[in-house]
């Protein structure tokens, strides 16, 4: 039988020009999202391995000290650099360069996908509660807004047709919701990332520790991820923070939407202030919604970062590119909602709203025609289909009379239930003017999450106990990792004498 060859063992030599200018171009472009991490994540494994007495202690004091004093170096400041391979590779050159093969005892029981892995939560853990609380803050602002308008009233549409009167402050109010839910998710997720991979080595753990927890406590992790294979490799959480940082902004790209159709001059609902606006070079006329296009096509910026995230992932287990490009997308996906969340809390805060041209709008439409069917239900007990028919064909009438909504009669009822069930109704004379009022309609709306000011006034209030409490949270969870980083600097300042 032949004895099989092939190249075993790592790489000799340096790796071709194409690799670097790809492969660790792209990784090294990402240092900066862990930098901060693997310098803490660096620190607690030291100390671990100097706790259980695995590292010489002149080897621990050396290696903390300069590990303290890179702590200190910004990330565009350290000299990452694609030829020298991924970020891990290229702080491993440095440390040799300063402290020789001592540096190698950070190699110790840990591969550097577990560096990096404890480094990319470290990050992810702050920028996830800093979006809580601007999505909170988004939410806030939202409300407080909705409850100065809750007497504006206005033409509530679908589909961009004129559908029922409702105020201002009742639509916009929609928008609080679907925002305090995704901070929701953002607080359950902020829990999955908040559990350390630390010690899990490259599959199933490694002999040099028998317990993971003290890395873990070190770095101010909830917990420990309990498989360590699935520790190394898990991404749906991953996931699930794109999904909702998606849905954060797809929320907002709604109203954002909505607002560039109000403010244009054929609306005039709305107006901008001018500081997110932006004006045309060569039309002096023109004031563009640019804030508004900005939140648009970030909505759809993190929907396609969603979608290429998951088409990497769908790979086999154990396969670093799902993570080679996590270390990057997931980071910049949140960046890019926080600012626009951000954004949109300012346009929310400075718009201007114009209640005439709202009541105008109404005034002229039809929207009282569902209240006036189901009026003529309540009243002649009548079914339902049959009264919808009569007060269509009672608008189609009117609309081609110039005849509006509120000034519709039981005469011109009684005309189109007689053309429908071959009877008059018995309207003539009768006053329809209350059930035709929008006013009065959306005064009618008192059930919990109706239009009426003291049903919306009651929303108000609940959502800004569930803002306080998301903004409780995030807060409580920020000022943990501050504390736990300040003690394991201070213990690795200790250690290192």
């Amino acid at each position: 039988m032949t004895r099989r060859t092939r190249p075993e063992g790592f790489p000799q030599g340096g790796p071709a020009a194409e690799l670097i200018e790809s492969g660790f171009a792209l990784e090294n472009a990402d240092a900066s999202f862990l930098h901060h991490g693997l310098n803490l994540a660096d620190i607690a494994h030291v100390l671990d391995l100097g706790r259980r007495r695995i590292v010489p202690d002149e080897a621990r004091k050396e290696l903390l000290a300069l590990l303290l004093e890179v702590s200190e170096v910004a990330a565009d400041d350290f000299p990452y650099d694609p030829a020298n391979g991924e970020p891990y590779n290229s702080r491993e050159r440095y440390f040799v360069s300063r402290i020789g093969d001592v540096a190698g005892w950070l190699h110790a029981g840990r591969p550097r996908r577990e560096a990096a892995r404890v480094a990319l939560r470290l990050h992810l853990r702050r920028q996830l509660a800093d979006l809580v609380a601007e999505t909170a803050r988004f939410a806030a602002e939202t409300a407080a807004r909705a409850g100065e308008h809750a007497e504006t009233l206005l033409p509530d549409q679908t589909y961009l047709q004129q559908a029922q009167p409702s105020t201002f402050g009742h639509y916009l109010l929609s928008f609080a919701y679907p925002a305090v839910r995704d901070g929701r998710r953002l607080l359950d997720e902020l829990d999955w990332v908040d559990c350390s991979p630390g010690g899990a080595g490259c599959v199933n753990g490694t002999r040099l520790l028998e317990d993971r927890d003290p890395i873990a406590a070190a770095l101010g992790f909830d917990g420990v991820i309990p498989h360590t294979r699935d520790a190394m490799w898990q991404v749906d959480g991953l996931v699930h923070i794109l999904a909702t940082a998606a849905s954060l902004l797809s929320n907002m790209s709604k109203l954002a939407e909505d607002l560039e159709i109000f403010s244009s001059s054929e609306f005039d609902f709305v107006d901008l202030d001018d500081s997110f606006t932006r004006s045309s070079i060569l039309m002096p006329n023109k004031r563009n919604p640019y804030a508004l296009a900005i939140v648009r096509g970030a909505s759809g910026v993190l929907i396609g970062r969603l979608t290429g995230f998951l088409a990497v992932t769908k790979s086999p287990s154990a396969r670093s590119d799902n993570l080679i490009f996590a270390y990057g997308e997931v980071p910049r996906a949140l960046e890019l909602a926080l600012t626009i969340t951000r954004l949109m809390t300012g346009v929310v805060r400075t718009l201007r709203v114009n209640p005439v041209r709202m009541r105008e709008e109404l005034d002229r439409g039809y929207t009282q025609a569902t209240d006036l069917a189901e009026h003529l239900v309540e009243r002649l007990g009548v079914d339902y289909r049959t009264a919808y028919v009569v007060v269509g064909n009672t608008v189609r009438a009117a609309a081609r009379a110039g005849v509006p909504g509120a000034e519709i009669t039981g005469a011109m009822i009684d005309e189109a239930a007689l053309a429908h069930v071959g009877t008059s109704w018995g309207l003539a004379g009768v006053d329809l003017s209350e059930v035709l009022d929008p006013w009065r309609i959306v005064l009618s709306r008192t059930a919990e999450g109706g239009a009426a000011p003291a049903a919306l006034h009651g929303m108000t209030a609940q959502l800004r106990g569930i803002v306080a409490e998301l903004q409780e949270r995030a807060g409580t969870k920020v000022a943990a990792f501050d504390r736990a980083e300040q003690a394991l600097l201070a213990t690795a300042r200790s250690s290192a004498g």
